[in-house]
């Protein structure tokens, strides 16, 4: 059963829509599925949490192998043969062997890397959804409304509640793209393509020197744009914008060619990625002057934080697998409010106490053969959790 009412405005309007409240046997079916789901999950965050820390312990000890073997270069303008094949360390300017061009807007700049960015003007759908119990039904009451936006996407309006009025072109006539210079070098090196992988510093380029490119074409602030009247567009309607990475060549309106550091394994004249003996790869890239030291700083410090991150995402994986897992209780008592809402919060307690004691006992078994100590402290602080939690239940429910 649906419903349309409208606002007075074509650009929103309410749906309501409702169906049966589900029984009893309908509602254990979902949960049992919900069951299979987080019993899913479960298992997928112990490999997380085990595999990843034996991935954090392997990269630190590849960085710390790393520091001690790097060399760092007296002079990026010459090549000496005594340094093949070992991790070496500079730092210097980016260039390019020539510079890159969009002719379609009479652009070029000298720069590792040109992005062109189309965005098209377009409707947009937002909805805001309310369910609620009326008469033995549930009814659901769907606010959709309608906005025009500058989008990089194109967004299917056929997918739209109510696509009348609110029509989008299928596609743009000038697409999206970048461009990568095929060889960038720092001084004689020449960086792989992992390295130029990650110049990806993109900033703005500014259009105010440029003259409009063609008669159709309208430049506006820092972007050209496909419409007749550029204050007031149309759906359908482009704009474009450039963005740069790695300058590599002086230029008047932007500035010097930009710094970065590089280390990597020198061979002939090219840094390629380094392969550490404890199974890892080194090749680091980071715009402006660093040393040795701040290099490896700043990547002991980045594994820290995707260790944290990744350790994070399996505890919560590990509860909501948890909590799916034992919602079948849940819905077997949702007929009374009071009971319902007890068992709720006992449920979450309990993932949440579980999913900390296990967790703990992961990352303790991923260290177990690289720091038996620190695993056999962490397997004894995995049972703080539930020690906790028995201290809490009054003494009559421990008898």
């Amino acid at each position: 059963f649906q419903q349309f009412s409208d606002t007075g405005n074509r650009k929103e309007h309410v749906k309501i829509t409702s169906e049966p409240k589900p029984g009893f046997l309908e509602r254990l079916s979902e949960t049992s599925a919900g069951m299979l789901i987080g019993f899913v999950t479960f298992l997928l965050a112990f490999y997380l949490l085990f595999t990843n820390e034996g991935r954090a312990l392997r990269t630190a000890k590849s960085l710390d192998e790393g520091l001690s073997l790097v060399v760092p270069l007296d002079s990026i303008h010459s090549i000496s043969q005594q340094n093949e094949g070992r991790l070496v360390h500079l730092a210097g300017a980016l260039s390019t062997s020539k510079p890159l061009f969009d002719p379609s807007y009479g652009l070029s700049i000298q720069a590792v890397k040109l992005k062109r960015n189309v965005e098209m003007y377009q409707w947009v759908e937002y909805e805001d959804s309310n369910e609620y119990e009326e008469n033995g039904e549930i009814k659901k009451e769907t606010k959709y409304s309608y906005n025009t936006e500058w989008k990089s996407e194109v967004v299917n309006s056929r997918n739209f509640d109510r696509e009348i009025g609110h029509k989008n072109p299928s596609a743009m006539a000038v697409e999206s793209f970048t461009a990568v210079s095929p060889n960038v070098q720092v001084g004689s090196f020449v960086l792989s393509k992992g390295l130029v992988d990650k110049i990806d510093d993109f900033k703005q380029l500014s259009l105010s020197h440029l003259e409009d490119p063609h008669a159709d074409v309208t430049r506006g602030g820092d972007f050209f744009y496909h419409s007749d009247n550029p204050r007031r567009p149309e759906v359908g309607d482009l704009r474009v914008s450039f963005f740069y990475a790695g300058l590599s060549g002086d230029d008047p309106h932007l500035g010097t060619a930009d710094k970065v550091t590089v280390i990597a394994r020198q061979r002939g004249d090219q840094l390629i990625p380094y392969h550490t003996k404890s199974g890892d790869v080194l090749e680091i890239l980071y715009p402006g002057d660093f040393s040795v030291e701040e290099v490896f700083q700043k990547e002991h410090e980045s594994n820290t934080m995707k260790t944290w991150a990744l350790r994070a995402a399996g505890w919560f994986s590990m509860f909501v697998g948890i909590s799916l897992m034992t919602r079948i209780f849940y819905t077997l008592v949702d007929w009374f409010p009071v009971v319902r809402d007890l068992v709720n919060v006992g449920l979450k307690a309990f993932a949440v106490c579980v999913a900390s004691s296990l967790s703990l006992l992961t990352i303790s078994a991923g260290w177990l053969f690289y720091r038996p100590l620190w695993a056999l402290l962490l397997a004894l602080l995995s049972a703080v959790p539930l020690v906790v939690a028995r201290s809490r239940v009054p003494p009559k429910k421990q008898q």
